[in-house]
């Protein structure tokens, strides 16, 4: 389960089974360049999808079925990287936001669709122990392991276990 502080708006939510797991058929992550606010993000996120996609893989291994599962599309919306001072003044945020879809088959007729925003901000969690956010800068990795984790986490809760 991931943390609360994580954002989640559901837009257009179809509760997905609870009783049983989801099986899942593909993952498909895909980025439009216009997504990414600043030259800095362009670089620091390009490998977001291939990265997302193997985040959330990791955590589905017990769960793929190429027969009956639900095809996941992440279309990312908005990945935006603060500097410091933006940051620490709260005036931007490192961010990540996607709409979800989730199409679920004959067999497997869960589906959903929803926009997900996971910031480092609300992350503090998946911080490795010790780290000071303060001092940390946003192009480090762990600003970028933190977003793709903690959306991970996210992507696969919404699955409803």
């Amino acid at each position: 389960m991931f943390p609360r502080v994580i954002a989640a708006s559901l837009l257009a939510f179809l509760p997905l089974t609870a009783h049983a797991q989801v099986m899942v058929k593909s993952v498909d992550v895909m980025i439009e360049l216009d997504a990414l606010t600043n030259a800095e993000a362009a670089t620091r996120f390009a490998n977001i999808e291939a990265d997302l996609e193997n985040a959330i893989a990791a955590r589905l291994v017990d769960r793929i079925s190429a027969e009956d599962g639900v095809e996941m599309t992440i279309d990312i919306a908005e990945l935006e990287l603060s500097n410091s001072f933006t940051e620490t003044f709260n005036l931007a945020d490192t961010k990540l936001v996607a709409n979800v879809k989730v199409k679920g088959t004959a067999e497997n007729p869960d589906s959903a669709n929803y926009d997900l925003t996971v910031d480092v901000g609300s992350s503090t969690a998946y911080f490795p122990e010790g780290t000071v956010i303060e001092t940390l800068e946003p192009t480090s990795d762990v600003y970028y392991t933190t977003l793709v984790t903690a959306f991970a986490d996210a992507v696969v809760n919404n699955l409803g276990e």
